[in-house]
């Protein structure tokens, strides 16, 4: 006899449409498009992956559907619209259901999608999805706290530091890593999603 199914997870897969990005749940079928614009070591350098070549992403994409089936993490492709190409990836992870708390992390993008724009929107789809479909109280980020560009741009979206974990991760190579933590809780998100949709032009 089956018995009945568990509970429906807080955090499900989910396609979140923009007009310059589309974030669509990760799978094998993205390879091709991740290899083609992933193999930039500079991407990797600050962190704890260190893809070189096809076998490298394809590692680090097996692992991210890994702990997607685990419940663990709920992985996303970045789409750009006008290509309709992969060109990098993001997430939703260390998801605490009983507290409605979860961290959009492992962002990267393509040498040549960065500063275009589709980080900031794809930031911008996340965050409404997880404040206004999930009802999120806390939404977190992290970054190595030498990333000046990823510091400055999780300060550009409005989220707030708070801090920063020493020696919080040890890196493949190189000095232990001290991390930057900033946030969005539910109450700041009115002003962040209107100075998001300003910075994107949505009036």
């Amino acid at each position: 006899m089956t018995g009945a199914a568990g509970p429906r997870p807080w955090v499900m897969p989910v396609v979140l449409n923009g007009e310059r990005v589309r974030l669509e749940p990760l799978s094998l079928d993205h390879l091709d498009d991740l290899v083609r614009v992933g193999l930039d070591l500079a991407i990797w350098e600050l962190t704890i992956a260190r893809p070189t070549d096809r076998a490298g992403i394809e590692t680090w994409l097996r692992g991210s559907l890994d702990n997607a089936a685990a419940g663990v993490d709920v992985p996303f492709a970045t789409i750009d619209v006008a290509s309709g190409r992969a060109v990098g990836s993001t997430r939703f992870m260390s998801i605490v259901p009983d507290h409605r708390r979860l961290e959009i992390g492992w962002t990267w993008l393509g040498t040549q999608f960065q500063r275009s724009g589709l980080n900031r929107e794809a930031k911008y789809l996340q965050l409404t999805h997880a404040f206004e479909s999930l009802g999120a109280n806390r939404v977190e980020f992290k970054t190595d706290a030498r990333n000046d560009r990823s510091r400055a741009a999780l300060l550009g979206i409005g989220a707030t530091f708070e801090g920063i974990f020493r020696r919080h991760m040890i890196m493949p190579t190189g000095p232990l890593r001290d991390s930057a933590f900033y946030s969005v809780i539910a109450e700041d998100w009115p002003a962040v999603k209107a100075h998001l949709a300003s910075a994107l032009g949505r009036g």
